[in-house]
């Protein structure tokens, strides 16, 4: 399928992934309806940091991803439908999983009844690696078993099943990508690097961070994106779930010195009990397998972790960002 003047829909347009992937649709000479999350403020989240000759480009809709008469409303007319909007944050789904039953997974589900009633050519919806719980092999490939480690994560296996039925039952074209640690510029705090970075820019002499064992796959936002574009492109894909991810891994610890020393600063680490996962609940390790997005679509990740890393630090450091995230705190 060719995105060329198509009529595309990314809900989750106003986060950290959702607003990058708007940026690259545009570069394909897509039509763009960027689906934000209403509020008072009329904020439109990172979007409203482009500059005004993109904006220009993009019909805003804002609504609740919980509300299916508003989902039905901004998919009307739409070709392809990027489905990013969920709650993310895994502490945060500790104390309040309902939310995030109603997003993730109602959500979808709102997405899925009006692309299936309306037709829509392709609907891409976003999962995670937190699917896969901590790894029972790796490289883990897409059919590693499925972990419900935390609320969060159990949210999206149901959000990931939900969409599976509806190709399987209704042969709706969906794909479901899933990405694995995404980095970059306008990531929330909530994440790991963020949370270093703006720990070393504010010139703390202690960078607090939860269990430094973990191991992850670090992917620049760039290339995340691409590869959901890839994947939308690939008719091959419907009906499958994709991994994206460098298939390279790193662990916690390694990655706080790897960033430090990409600073330049003199900094010590410190491990933080209260911003430790219950040890049940944390996943220790995630190793992607990329072979199938490899062999569907030709997709390789372009952006190196050294240079992504840098490429973060600048957008910090130079544009004055830091000053919009809360750095002292534990960001759930």
């Amino acid at each position: 399928m060719e995105l060329t003047n198509k009529k595309v829909l990314v809900t989750g347009s106003d986060g950290f992934i959702g607003s990058h992937l708007v940026e690259a649709l545009l570069k394909e000479g897509c039509e763009v309806k960027a689906f934000v999350y209403y509020n008072s403020f009329n904020s439109w989240g990172w979007l409203d940091t482009l500059p005004k000759n993109k904006l220009k480009d993009i019909e805003i809709f804002s609504g609740d991803i919980r509300d299916p008469n508003g989902v039905r409303t901004a998919m009307k007319g739409s070709d392809i439908v990027f489905h990013l909007a969920a709650l993310i944050g895994i502490p945060f789904s500790y104390h309040s999983p309902d939310s995030y039953v109603d997003t993730n997974v109602k959500g979808t589900l709102n997405v899925l009844q009006a692309a299936r009633d309306f037709g829509t050519e392709r609907v891409v919806v976003t999962s995670t690696s937190e699917v896969y719980g901590t790894a029972k092999y790796t490289p883990i490939d897409e059919k590693h078993p499925l972990q419900g480690q935390s609320p969060y994560s159990a949210s999206k296996i149901g959000a990931d099943k939900i969409a599976e039925s509806f190709h399987l039952s209704f042969n709706l074209p969906v794909i479901t990508a899933r990405p694995f640690n995404t980095y970059g510029p306008r990531q929330s705090n909530r994440a790991i690097i963020p949370t270093i970075i703006t720990q070393i820019l504010s010139n703390t002499r202690k960078i607090k961070l939860g269990s430094l064992r973990p191991m992850r796959d670090y992917n620049y936002v760039t290339d995340t994106c691409a590869g959901f574009i890839s994947l939308a492109k690939c008719d091959s894909a419907v009906g499958k779930t994709v991994n994206i991810g460098s298939g390279k891994e790193i662990s916690v610890g390694e990655l706080a010195h790897l960033i430090i020393l990409s600073s330049g600063k003199k900094v010590d680490v410190v491990s933080d009990d209260i911003r430790k996962r219950p040890l049940k609940s944390e996943v220790e390790r995630l190793l992607c397998d990329n072979t199938q997005i490899k062999h569907l679509t030709g997709w390789v990740p372009k952006v190196s972790l050294e240079k992504g890393l840098s490429q973060t630090i600048d957008w910090f450091k130079y544009s004055n960002n830091i000053k919009k995230y809360k750095w002292d705190i534990y960001n759930v």
